[in-house]
């Protein structure tokens, strides 16, 4: 675990994937008694995602990567995100020895604010009013955010998930308060773009526990060299050429820089179409021809 805290801190804890906006209603509080009490404002997560290691479900994916939630979080104010392996062992840690070692010694908590329904320790099996009584024993004050707070906002990390599987991007960034964004390295690829007039760039997520949404064309924007560029994104297989693999492709318009080993992060904002089989390259490029022009509708209007 990283980021032993020298100061003070106001903190909470979860998994936080997403960072949606239902999570952001904890967060902004977190950041408002920050400056209130003058403390350190601290995320706690845990890495890989408890279901992944206690329930061998190893095929969850997230929505958002390490880096990704560690650059979304800086955004709403948190300036320690603190990352806890989570493994077999660390599960076992009673609620007592969590509290005393973690937040106490090692995050010098002063204030932690929570959600209602929170559970922790061996087995999950100590709440929200163990953690008070903890509290009173170690000299930190608990915050609860309430049922109504959180049922305020019906949003959950599981609905993105489902709403991302189903290529729904709209509700998606609805539910985050911000827009879904791939990020990895451009890579080499056959290069039938360039043959057809739409170059792309073929992104390499390596994080293989990231989300990618369900098979599709999308439109998207990206910021190179601090300039926001437009495009469309065709997630599959390329069944016109016979592709065998999940490949990331980007074609953006009126840009011709080669981006070769940079890392990009790139924004989905709308979904235009399934991916298709054409009979032909020439029926594909004259699909991708519309595909643009209903993209810089959507974006003259959206932009």
């Amino acid at each position: 675990m990283k980021n032993k805290s020298s100061n003070h801190t106001v903190l909470t804890i979860g998994t936080f994937d997403g960072v949606h906006i239902g999570h952001q209603k904890i967060i902004k509080r977190l950041v408002e008694i920050s400056k209130i009490k003058n403390l350190t404002p601290s995320l706690l997560t845990f890495f890989p995602h408890p279901r992944m290691v206690l329930q061998k479900d190893a095929n969850i994916k997230l929505i958002n990567t390490i880096d990704e939630k560690k650059d979304i979080l800086k955004q709403f104010g948190i300036s320690n995100l603190v990352i806890k392996e989570f493994t077999k062992e660390f599960s076992r840690l009673t609620a007592e020895d969590f509290v005393k070692n973690i937040l106490v010694d090692h995050l010098k908590a002063k204030h932690i604010i929570i959600g209602y329904d929170h559970h922790f320790g061996r087995n999950r099996n100590a709440n929200i009013e163990d953690l008070k009584q903890f509290g009173k024993d170690f000299d930190f004050e608990v915050e609860e955010i309430s049922k109504q707070d959180i049922n305020d906002v019906a949003v959950s990390s599981t609905k993105i998930r489902a709403a991302l599987q189903e290529g729904n991007i709209k509700t998606t960034n609805t539910y985050l308060g911000y827009n879904f964004m791939l990020t990895g390295k451009v890579i080499d690829g056959k290069k039938l773009g360039q043959t057809i007039n739409y170059p792309t760039a073929n992104l390499h997520i390596e994080e293989t526990y990231k989300l990618i949404p369900k098979h599709g064309v999308y439109i998207v924007k990206s910021i190179i060299d601090n300039i926001t560029v437009y495009g469309m994104m065709n997630i599959g297989h390329n069944p016109t050429v016979n592709g065998k693999h999940q490949t990331i492709e980007t074609h953006f318009f009126d840009f011709n820089k080669d981006l070769y080993g940079q890392n990009l992060k790139i924004e989905l904002l709308q979904r235009l179409r399934d991916e298709q089989k054409f009979n032909s390259v020439q029926e594909l490029q004259s699909q991708l021809h519309i595909d643009k022009k209903n993209a810089l509708e959507f974006i003259k209007s959206h932009a």
